[in-house]
């Protein structure tokens, strides 16, 4: 264990002197009754200790061998321990053996034991330490072995409501924040109604003339093609799906192709083309992205159609035109083997769009206000994209006062007497050994002579 300079009273130990690690009392399905809480890893949240579903053994049998647990017990997913899958049981039940029960009562507060798995000491520990590539685990050797900071017993009660107290400020926080993104996306999308019905350029759609897509581009819209991508550099940079998804234009999801095409070919996307999706799930189909950049460095697949705007719109209104609330539901309507099949447009689809068409100057109007708006919420998210990473961080930063006596500093100098003696951490270590060698059992070896194991 690296060296550390520990407050008063504390001593630094292994998890194995602490708890039983990896040693759980088993439950066959006989053994069990049709409420029985039955917790597998993928109803724990990453990182947030939060159980996302609970099933009973009604609703989940199983054939394997469990686990089971107590309520109050501290459950540690071993595998692929760097999802800091940890949680403290609400009530009884059997658990996936790849979870760990852990009982550190009565010696030990087990809110500060959850909390010490979650640290960053104990994680980096078993990141390093587990073994398996793909799937790695942290083994039962290597669990007794992991680090463990030991605190005074009424000290660990003080840490525990702390940190109880802060990291729910810090949760809420981090929900408020994750929340706006949402939000944001809300507000683009009313911003994008407010440009196609002429809120934004004190005008009025109701005098703006009806025009049909077809109306509005060079030629028909037309599919791409998609040949096989290659494992090499070529001068053929094919788009993916995803470079579109989004509602606009990511460069650098391509893949290279081999392509015997002119400088000429429809198949170059060019400045100012629009990209639609004519082929994805119900909710992205028809979606679309504008290009804006240097003419042949992209060429773009079979799942997309792209369209050249005349001098009777700015490619950016058309965008909005085909990003809205109206048109995205158009697509959705009529997009075609929707149930099994991937749902699809055609060209007769898409040039068919209706909508209000104001005059250039308007047009190139509402597009600098919407960009200006864009820009706002960009600069918003980006805001709060940087909180996310504090906040994130701010949770370890958190739980490293912890264990550094930090947080509890003021309580120490008010409660000399519950950190020092015997109630210091060393005899209480002392106390949890002298327990455990009482408990171990004796093995008999031969000729009848049995011999104590110690711990």
């Amino acid at each position: 264990m690296s060296e550390r300079v520990l407050p008063e009273g504390w001593v630094e130990t292994t998890l194995g002197q602490i708890v039983e690690y990896g040693k759980a009392e088993k439950a066959t399905r006989e053994q069990v009754d049709d409420n029985t809480w039955v917790l597998e890893l993928e109803d724990i949240e990453k990182s947030s200790s939060r159980v996302i579903q609970r099933l009973n053994f009604k609703e989940r049998q199983f054939k394997s061998t469990k686990n089971r647990f107590k309520k109050g017990d501290v459950l540690y997913g071993k595998l692929r321990p760097y999802l800091d899958k940890v949680v403290i049981a609400e009530r009884d039940g059997v658990c996936t053996t790849e979870i760990v029960p852990l009982d550190a009562r009565p010696h030990l507060d087990n809110r500060y034991l959850f909390y010490w798995l979650k640290s960053l000491d104990f994680l980096s520990y078993v990141n390093e330490v587990g073994y398996g590539v793909n799937m790695p685990r942290l083994g039962t050797k290597d669990g007794k072995a992991a680090p463990f900071v030991l605190a005074p017993q009424e000290e660990q009660k003080a840490i525990a409501d702390k940190l109880n107290e802060l990291l729910a400020q810090v949760s809420n926080l981090k929900a408020r924040l994750d929340a706006i993104p949402a939000i944001l996306k809300q507000f683009r999308q009313s911003v994008l109604q407010a440009a196609v019905s002429g809120d934004l350029s004190n005008g009025s759609a109701n005098v703006w003339p009806n025009v049909k897509l077809i109306d509005v581009v060079v030629a028909k819209p037309r599919n791409g093609r998609s040949p096989k991508g290659v494992d090499f550099e070529t001068p053929y940079k094919s788009l993916t799906l995803s470079s579109t998804t989004s509602g606009k234009f990511l460069g650098e999801k391509y893949k290279f192709v081999e392509l015997d095409i002119k400088e000429d070919s429809h198949l170059w996307v060019k400045d100012g083309d629009i990209l639609i999706q004519r082929a994805n799930t119900i909710e992205y189909v028809g979606v679309s992205a504008l290009y804006r950049g240097p003419d042949n460095i992209y060429v773009y697949p079979d799942l997309m159609m792209k369209c050249a705007v005349n001098d009777r719109a700015v490619p950016e209104f058309l965008h909005f035109i085909l990003l809205s609330r109206s048109v995205r539901k158009y697509f959705r309507d009529n997009a075609t083997g929707t149930s099994g099949n991937m749902p699809k447009i055609n060209q007769k689809i898409v040039s068919e769009v209706q909508f209000k068409l104001p005059e250039i100057q308007e047009q190139a109007e509402i597009v600098r206000r919407v960009d200006q708006l864009f820009a706002f919420a960009d600069q918003i998210e980006q805001q709060v994209a940087n909180a996310q990473t504090r906040v994130d961080k701010l949770t370890q930063s958190i739980l490293a006062k912890a264990f550094r006596g930090e947080l509890t500093a003021e309580w120490r100098a008010e409660n000399p007497e519950l950190i020092s003696g015997d109630n210091s951490a060393a005899t209480l270590l002392e106390r949890i050994k002298a327990e455990k060698a009482k408990q171990t059992p004796t093995k008999t070896r031969r000729g009848g002579r049995k011999a104590t194991v110690t711990s």
